[in-house]
């Protein structure tokens, strides 16, 4: 038996909006949208997606899991993001290697720099 991941579902108030944020976000397509749910793929043939539902709670708490992206230009890449209206959250400290950013929702995700060699 093999399985094939093919989305991670994000819990959302506006699944449309923050789906179409995402989109924008990583460069990748809508592949279904209704007015209560959007899926996005970084192609439409490609997996996994990243499809957005609502629920009527709001974030509570840190994210049991969250994304880590690995840029070319950490310091670009962040400056981007938060230009699309990314959140920081914490100051950059001696050593760190990684901006943790929240998405317009709440969640968190990670900008990571350089790999260790």
């Amino acid at each position: 038996m093999a399985l094939e991941w093919e989305q991670i579902i994000v819990d959302s108030a506006d699944p449309v909006a923050l789906g179409r944020w995402w989109a924008e976000a990583l460069g990748w397509v809508v592949v279904d949208e209704s007015e209560e749910i959007i899926e996005i793929r970084p192609a439409p043939d490609r997996m996994p997606g990243l499809l957005f539902v609502p629920v009527p709670e709001g974030k509570t708490a840190k994210n049991r899991l969250h994304p880590d992206f690995r840029p070319d230009d950490q310091e670009a890449e962040v400056a981007r993001l938060l230009s699309l209206g990314a959140r920081r959250v914490d100051a950059l400290e001696d050593n760190q290697r990684w901006v943790t950013l929240l998405d317009p929702e709440g969640n968190e995700f990670c900008v990571l720099g350089e790999r260790n060699s």
